[in-house]
């Protein structure tokens, strides 16, 4: 029995599926406005962390939303935008994501959700994509009131899910959630979703590099 953490946004769901809701609001920007939404929530989480001027998930998602209409020079309505953020709580999971589960769980596998996003965030929007039984729990960074990847967030999972970190695993998207976990010594898996993603050149290797979680399933039981 294996303990392994899945980071959730950009790895078992698809932030870019808000795309959708973008379309009559941004027209042809909006896989562009996405992208870079997603990336101003993410170097918000950053700035914060390093500040220690926490505020939750939902806020940064909020506050880079203002700053990509912004930067775009879209003007959308309070209603639009909460339009949005609402989209974010039904973001679907990725193709792969629940044969991915349901091959781990039938392993006996302990499978944790472990996220930015706050417990009750995390909660909602894996209901639904309907994948939240898959989890025996969701540990959130916002019992620390700060981020990944900092290396404090790591050692919380670990004591939340009472494992040692040579034997648990970190599954992510994200490289600098597969660096952060390998610095606490955790196992890691970097779940390459798009062929144009680049590792981050650290000199840190993520343990295993896969293409979807059904890889992760036959690579994890070797």
């Amino acid at each position: 029995m294996v303990t392994i953490a899945f980071d959730v946004y950009g790895t078992l769901i698809d932030t870019q599926g808000v795309v959708s809701e973008l379309r009559a609001l941004a027209g042809d920007r909006a896989d562009v406005f996405a992208q870079t939404w997603r990336e101003k929530q993410l170097e918000y989480t950053f700035r914060r962390g390093l500040m220690r001027l926490y505020e939750t998930f939902a806020v940064c998602t909020r506050q880079a939303l203002d700053y990509t209409c912004a930067h775009y020079e879209l003007s959308f309505s309070p209603e639009q935008k909460n339009q949005l953020l609402e989209a974010y709580k039904t973001l679907p999971a990725f193709d792969d994501v629940e044969d991915g589960l349901t091959m781990l769980h039938g392993k006996g596998h302990r499978l944790f959700a472990f996220s930015n996003g706050t417990a009750s965030a995390v909660d909602t929007v894996l209901v639904n994509a309907g994948i939240r039984d898959f989890f025996d729990s969701v540990i959130s960074v916002d019992d620390l009131k700060t981020f990944k990847p900092s290396p404090d967030v790591y050692h919380h999972f670990l004591q939340q899910a009472e494992a040692e970190p040579s034997e648990a695993w970190l599954i992510s998207s994200n490289p600098f959630d597969v660096i952060g976990a390998a610095n606490v010594g955790m196992l890691t898996a970097w779940l390459r979703r798009s062929e144009k993603a680049i590792f981050d050149p650290w000199g840190i290797e993520p343990t295993l590099t896969i293409e979807s979680l059904s890889e992760l399933f036959e690579k994890i039981d070797e």
